[in-house]
């Protein structure tokens, strides 16, 4: 295991001292319900990470944005961690290749699923917060995740439908939305969320592979039928 990732290493910015956290980050569900030899995954280390990268991108806009609100800031940070920003990041890192993925997950293409690259790079981060603390989570921020983070500063504003159907929730005078997940159907290595959204009087469901997507989705179909009549006025 020495040497296997260290490309990888190199790519993210950060060289483990423990490589069995950085395995155990790449282990998606599939591979440990199929090997018996394994019996963990990365879910744990995915779950830490969500909260070590929300609360290292916050410090770092808190630091260098003085003159930003509080809502452009958490606008941002929301971004830089939504799924489609996060299975970018494991493409251009070269993540697919270092998935550990059951038979199955990899045959039908798991090894470039956005969310299997998005709960891994998740997972990564909190295995550096394990494995070397906030010094060693910083790093791969530095190396990985602050070029994504100027880039979306700088480039035009693209589709948030949850932040878009708060705003238009808040400024017709309705409480913020809120999303439950109300169905979970399939295996544990290949689930689907059903979500569904509360806002402005009504409700929308989508589902979607994960429970970030499907609140996405959701929101998307909400905005989409508080906007029609609008659009029709």
């Amino acid at each position: 295991m020495k040497h296997r990732y260290k490309d990888l290493e190199q790519s993210i910015g950060y060289r483990f001292r423990r490589k069995s956290l950085l395995e155990l980050a790449l282990t998606h569900p599939s591979f440990r319900y199929e090997c018996s030899e394994s019996s963990d995954d990365n879910q744990r280390l995915e779950y830490l990470g969500d909260a070590v990268l929300s609360l290292i991108s916050a410090e770092y806009l808190f630091n260098n944005q003085p003159d930003a609100r509080e809502g452009d800031m958490s606008k941002l940070r929301s971004r830089l961690t939504q799924d489609r920003t996060l299975a970018r990041i494991g493409a251009s890192i070269g993540l697919s290749p270092y998935l550990r993925l059951g038979r199955g997950e990899e045959k039908n293409g798991g090894a470039e699923r956005a969310s299997n690259l998005a709960d891994a790079v998740e997972a990564i981060i909190g295995a550096a917060w394990i494995d070397g603390g906030a010094r060693a989570a910083g790093k791969i921020f530095k190396q990985v995740f602050l070029p994504e983070l100027m880039a979306l500063q700088t480039a035009p504003t693209k589709s948030n439908p949850k932040g878009a159907l708060q705003e238009y929730a808040q400024s017709h005078g309705f409480d913020i939305p809120q999303y439950e997940t109300v169905e979970t159907a399939g295996p544990e290595h290949d689930r689907t969320f059903t979500v569904e959204v509360s806002a402005c009087g009504q409700s929308w469901s989508a589902a979607a592979g994960s429970k970030r997507e499907a609140e996405r989705r959701a929101a998307s179909e909400a905005l989409s039928a508080l906007e029609q009549p609008q659009a029709e006025e």
